[in-house]
């Protein structure tokens, strides 16, 4: 794997730290910035999204007080 790579996955972690009120805003913004970080890297969108929606939806749930959709 390349450094170009990790750079750009440990970006996209980052930005799961935005979430959104509800549930389904959470899997919205993990989704696209999964996909994202896929397209990027060219990899699935699909797995992207998917990856994505599931981390940033465990972040949100695991700490709501450092979660809040501004």
């Amino acid at each position: 794997m390349s450094i170009r790579n990790i750079i750009l996955g440990l970006t996209a972690c980052a930005g799961l730290a935005a979430c959104g009120d509800t549930l389904g805003e959470q899997a919205l913004g993990g989704g696209a910035i999964g996909a994202g970080a896929a397209a990027l890297t060219s990899g699935s969108l699909l797995q992207g999204a998917a990856i994505g929606a599931a981390g940033n939806i465990a972040y949100c749930q695991l700490n709501p007080g450092k979660c809040r959709g501004y």
